[in-house]
């Protein structure tokens, strides 16, 4: 019988790495312990707000890790605001301790100024994160066709190196965003107009799973808006051709004015709970980037 008393629900440390990257392995079948222990690693290297979990929670029975659910906290700028947001990510509870898996939502939902985001929910859960007072704020995913985009003539685009520095056109902020995606393996991109303007993007390739080849795609991670992405396309879509990928899947809420591709509802729904609705095409410092889609 089991003894709830040993039971508790603190906060992920360091030293409990190894084992909560052995337990995230038994509950997700098809993820290498190395895909765990890489995303845990840049968890432990990345800059959070003050005062929030680096990680997330753990249920410790006795000293023993049987329930995680890891949290990735980052500040958000808009209007001058700076906003906390937090995806909640990979949940597991070993079996026999699946009475217990509410501490972990429980103390995962606490504060109240805190912007929650779930970005990977399956489609069986819709339901049960709705009736959690979870709000969808993407119903679907627009798989576009950049390079059939006319390029406007003068267009470039350049990609941004892991160690660069300041970029020109770009405040600092931004600039350091790029790099330090490009550092996560993402690709970071600014695209010039011939008038000036600058269009920072950075966009994650669509990894290799069981021994399949690379899909020619891309996921659009940042951009300041949708809009952007379509003034730009054109150029884009040629430069990633050089690079083997000929489509940019997209967040969206239907059809997207100016580009060609496909809308669908079947997945990449995404949700939020808390006080500051997120926008579209900002999937910076998530799990999806840290760990991988």
């Amino acid at each position: 019988m089991l003894a709830q008393k040993k039971l508790r629900c603190r906060e992920i440390a360091l030293p409990d790495l190894d084992a909560v990257a052995n337990l995230l392995t038994r509950g997700f079948v098809g993820r290498p312990r190395d895909y765990w222990l890489l995303g845990l690693q840049r968890q432990a290297a990345r800059g959070i707000p003050w005062g929030y979990p680096r990680f997330g929670y753990l249920l410790d029975n006795d000293g023993d890790a049987v329930g995680v659910l890891l949290l990735l906290y980052s500040s958000k700028s808009n209007g001058g605001e700076t906003t906390i947001h937090c995806n909640l990510s990979s949940w597991y509870v070993e079996p026999a301790f699946r009475n217990y898996a509410a501490l972990l939502t429980r103390i995962a939902h606490k504060n109240k100024e805190v912007t929650y985001l779930n970005i990977s929910a399956a489609t069986r859960t819709w339901p049960i994160i709705e009736a959690q007072g979870f709000d969808s704020y993407c119903s679907g995913l627009f798989f576009s066709l950049p390079a059939l985009s006319r390029q406007k003539p003068g267009m470039s685009v350049e990609a941004i190196a892991p160690d660069s520095g300041a970029i020109e056109g770009l405040p600092d902020t931004e600039a350091e965003l790029l790099a330090r995606h490009a550092r996560y393996g993402c690709l970071s991109l600014v695209c010039r107009t011939p008038t000036g303007a600058v269009f920072p993007f950075i966009m994650l390739p669509m990894r290799i799973r069981r021994g399949l080849i690379a899909p020619p795609a891309m996921q659009l991670i940042y951009c300041r808006d949708i809009a952007d992405y379509a003034q730009c396309a054109g150029a884009i879509g040629r430069a990633l051709i050089r690079r083997g990928k000929i489509s940019v899947i997209v967040d969206a809420n239907g059809p997207i004015p100016g580009l060609a591709g496909i809308y669908s509802t079947a997945r990449g729904r995404k949700y939020f709970k808390g006080p500051h609705p997120p926008r579209l095409a900002d999937l910076t410092d998530t799990e999806l980037v840290l760990y991988g889609p």
